[in-house]
């Protein structure tokens, strides 16, 4: 096990694409991190500047109390999670080592009762579930005894049930073995059920590293807040909510006094909300936002609620924002609505899309 640290790491191709620029992330022993991002951003070039693969443009990598710019992939001492599957698959790694066949048994039996894969040790590829496949490929990895584990979106070919258990597998082997784990997706769901940490990329730019509760929270951005979350946070400009609520002729409308959500109107660029912190009513005789439902979609324990707001008798058109309702309350396509959102769970960001400390 081993700490790890990025100090200003930056990472230009020869055809002059900047895949990373002025990364500076420490990753603690023991912890398992995940970087998350859109395609392109810059998180697979992490992962294989740290195994060796690539060498940074600038900046030093750190694994223990050592810098490993120089260092050749096989001296670094890291496991980069494989593809591949079973008993001399695991040996493998260690053979190429030279280790005592006492030692590599040893290591083998004790992966295989990690990862519960002691009854296919001598199965072929072709008698494996997809499960016990990524079982395999860990325990490859696992074998060598590495300081740190590289896991670059092994989960990608699953379907979603077994995802879910696979992943599930990961958190419990690495609270096990405590073995300093980095690991990349792009799903965002991932990266929040599994991350002690996660460090969410944008463009090859580090935009936020936290926990899961403080991303959700409190993004530091508006890229954040709206990659984080599923459905992602609203983002509603300030002055449309304004403008929303200057329509004349309706004595329902809020003002300042009564509805604090349009005094943090008057003082930020941008208001995000997440879809479970706003309020739908019918309209008649409820006080809020004027509104109308575009698109329902139920998920059983849940429905969520497309709407757009209505301003000067008219709807919205451009923007289409996500509210989260418990059960299935009865609302329609076309339907107008009340909106209120909790004056206490807004989050304000300022004209560069930064969130406001106050």
């Amino acid at each position: 096990m081993a700490r790890v640290a990025f100090e200003h790491v930056g990472k230009t191709y020869p055809n002059g694409h900047l895949a990373l620029n002025d990364f500076s992330l420490e990753i603690d022993d023991g912890e398992l991190v995940v970087f998350v991002g859109p395609s392109g951003c810059g998180k697979s070039t992490l992962l294989r500047l740290l195994a060796g693969l690539e060498q940074a443009t600038s900046g030093r990598l750190h694994i223990g109390k050592d810098i490993v710019d120089a260092w050749t992939p096989q001296s670094r001492n890291v496991a980069m999670y494989p593809t591949m599957t079973v008993r001399r698959n695991l040996a493998f790694p260690l053979q190429m080592r030279k280790l005592p066949a006492a030692e590599i048994k040893r290591r083998i039996d004790w992966a295989a009762e990690l990862l519960a894969l002691g009854d296919v040790l001598d199965r072929l590829p072709k008698q494996l579930s997809g499960g016990q496949r990524q079982r395999v490929a860990m325990g490859r990895a696992l074998v060598r005894e590495p300081t740190v584990f590289l896991l670059d979106e092994p989960l990608s070919n699953l379907d979603a049930q077994l995802r879910t258990q696979v992943r599930g597998e990961i958190v419990d082997l690495q609270r096990r073995t405590g073995t300093t784990m980095v690991y990349v997706t792009h799903d965002q769901v991932e990266a929040m059920t599994m991350g002690q940490r996660i460090a969410v990329l944008s463009a090859g730019r580090l935009q936020q590293a936290g926990s899961p509760q403080a991303l959700y929270e409190t993004p530091a951005n508006t890229f954040v807040a709206g990659f984080i979350g599923t459905p992602p946070m609203n983002l509603i400009p300030a002055a449309l909510l304004k403008r929303v609520a200057a329509i004349a002729g309706s004595s329902h409308e809020p003002n300042k006094s009564s509805y604090p959500a349009l005094s943090a109107a008057d003082t930020y660029h941008t208001l995000g909300i997440r879809p479970e912190h706003i309020d739908i009513s019918p309209e008649a005789g409820v006080p809020g936002l004027s509104a109308q439902i575009v698109q329902t979609e139920y998920l059983g324990h849940e429905t969520l609620l497309h709407f757009v707001f209505r301003e000067s008798g008219r709807q919205d058109t451009m923007a289409v924002y996500t509210a989260r309702m418990e059960g299935s309350p009865r609302f329609e396509a076309g339907q107008a609505v009340r909106i209120r959102l909790a004056p206490e769970r807004l989050v304000g960001f300022d004209s560069n899309d930064l969130r406001c400390s106050t």
